[in-house]
């Protein structure tokens, strides 16, 4: 809802004075629409979480005068994140972090994450010019890094305005996105400028923002922060050796029965596949369990030290074991992709050079997804019946199988390194 108010602002700002008529209208619309929205989420029992941290109301944190700000507006953002910021923090000691989000989730998955790690985790400001001087004010960073295009035209033009460099990382363009943005050029053009640089996750995301109206010369190619993960060693014996093994990573409700049934359907002609089943949540494993025993399917638990010699299938029902378990798999179905929830992150298995088979409901990885099925590191399918034909095909043909891992390693090693890009940037500029 704010977003659109913002939105049709821009498009009035553009007639007079940008910043001074963008800052007058969205202070009155915000103190006209917001106590009416509030009342709505309260009726509604949605509360609005980080109300006060949003408008800069929060004690001011003592951070000392070398700061580092990283902004991801929700969960998927944050997690890209992760390297970067860890990097961030052993090239840079002497620099404290401060990790702002949009969403409660994100606020959630920044405090698990890094609490260890950052200095100070709070809400990203309204973008209204009292709130954004009440956060930079109190936080005084040295340099602010925002990903995946988060374009905030108040907080651009007050940071630009305090000489604080800012930086778009990571940055991408839908479709969507950038015919939006084409039509507005005139006023994001504004905002565009006022950023430090600009990196973006590909030559298309690249080009797009440029037609966008960003500065040429202040936009580059970074590649894509998501891939510059590591594997995780370890060494694990569920007895895998002597079979095929799928993963079912991250699975949700209607995906369960999906997968189990094509397993069953697979074992009639495969008699050496596994399947370690890993449901998202772990208190829907009862009626995983009523599955398995309605489809026949034996079963084990993880917790009981159970292995592939006993047991068809496998469930994970431990915490924190996913990432590592991919390495034993021959390739992974990633769910969260036939419902609405919007995928997973299916890199924890191709890191491992493991081809990944996901639904349609993507939206969450969508970037990531659209390079992994450049090849056949990674495959949307439809239905469950496309889901059975391609499982047939990885299992069936052995050429195309290895080619799929191949083209795995072959998409990491031309998609690494957009962090260490951006170490040099924060370099630059805080030396």
């Amino acid at each position: 809802m704010i977003k659109i108010l913002i939105l049709a602002v821009i498009i009035l700002a553009g007639i007079f004075n940008f910043w001074l008529l963008y800052g007058i209208l969205t202070t009155v619309l915000f103190s006209l629409l917001m106590p009416i929205y509030a009342i709505i989420r309260a009726i509604q029992k949605k509360y609005l979480p980080g109300f006060k941290e949003k408008c800069g109301f929060f004690k001011k944190p003592e951070l000392g005068d070398k700061i580092i700000m990283f902004h991801g507006v929700s969960v998927g953002e944050i997690i890209a994140l992760e390297n970067l910021i860890k990097k961030t923090k052993e090239t840079f000691p002497q620099y404290k972090i401060v990790i702002t989000t949009g969403t409660k989730t994100g606020q959630e998955i920044a405090h698990k994450k890094y609490d260890k790690i950052a200095d100070f985790i709070t809400y990203f400001p309204y973008d209204i010019p009292i709130f954004v001087n009440n956060f930079l004010n109190k936080i005084h960073p040295n340099i602010i890094l925002i990903a995946e295009t988060e374009l905030w035209p108040m907080f651009t033009y007050i940071s630009n305005k305090k000489s604080i460099p800012l930086f778009c990382i990571n940055g991408r363009m839908s479709d969507s996105t950038f015919r939006l943005y084409k039509i507005l050029k005139p006023f994001f053009k504004h905002v565009l400028n006022k950023y430090t640089k600009i990196l973006t996750q590909s030559e298309i995301d690249n080009q797009k923002l440029i037609a966008a109206g960003s500065p040429k010369e202040k936009t580059s190619v970074m590649k894509n922060l998501k891939f510059d993960i590591k594997k995780v060693e370890s060494n694990i014996d569920l007895g895998q050796k002597d079979f095929r093994v799928i993963i079912a990573g991250s699975t949700h409700q209607g995906e369960d029965e999906i997968i189990l049934e094509v397993f069953k359907q697979k074992l009639k002609n495969y008699n050496n596949i596994k399947l370690l089943l890993v449901p998202r949540h772990t208190q829907r494993i009862p009626k995983i369990e009523d599955i398995l025993k309605n489809l026949g399917l034996n079963y084990g638990f993880r917790s009981k030290n159970d292995n592939f010699k006993d047991f068809d299938v496998i469930i994970l029902d431990t915490m924190g074991e996913l990432s590592k378990m991919y390495s034993i798999c021959d390739f992974a179905f990633i769910g969260g992709s036939f419902n609405k929830t919007g995928g997973h992150n299916p890199l924890e298995a191709t890191v491992y050079n493991k081809p990944v088979i996901t639904g349609p409901s993507i939206h969450n990885f969508r970037d990531i997804y659209g390079i992994l099925s450049r090849s056949s590191a990674g495959k949307i399918v439809k239905n469950q019946n496309e889901l059975s034909d391609y499982i047939e095909k990885l299992l069936s043909d052995t050429d195309f199988y290895k080619n799929a891992c191949k083209d795995c390693e072959v998409v990491f090693n031309d998609q690494q390194g957009a962090m260490d890009i951006v170490i040099k940037e924060i370099n630059q500029y805080l030396n």
